[in-house]
């Protein structure tokens, strides 16, 4: 019986191997597809930037990774510019807004009151209304 067993395993085994042998070609062909298929797109995509930096040259995929690479860099320093650009104008304007409150207001709000109360008459006062 253990010869049995033994050959058994050793045909499982080599099936195994062989279906590894011809599956990994087809992976891996399937994984350069996509590869290639993402360059493409990379390329469709940055065309204007191409045009801008090497007109009438034929790129290679390394060329067009490098040039994602700088556009990606640059989009990314332009939305860092942007978003200190929009904290620094939020800054200013929640103190300018602070600063209006505290100081501006409340000096209207106390002139405003005092000069209702010296127009006020003891007995038939009428209400001011503003409408």
């Amino acid at each position: 019986m253990a010869p049995t067993i033994t050959a058994a395993m050793t045909n499982s085994q080599e099936h195994l191997t062989l279906t590894h042998k011809i599956r990994k070609p087809l992976v891996e062909k399937l994984r350069r597809e996509r590869i290639n298929s993402s360059i493409e797109q990379l390329k469709s995509l940055l065309d204007p930037e191409f045009l801008k930096q090497q007109p009438d040259s034929k790129l290679e995929k390394a060329d067009i990774l490098e040039m994602t690479v700088c556009v990606l860099r640059r989009l990314q320093q332009q939305n860092q510019q942007q978003r200190r650009l929009m904290n620094h104008f939020n800054k200013l304007q929640s103190s300018s807004d602070k600063s209006l409150r505290e100081a501006d207001f409340s000096p209207l709000s106390s002139t405003v009151q005092t000069s209702i109360s010296k127009e006020k008459s003891p007995v038939n006062s009428a209400l001011w209304r503003p409408w």
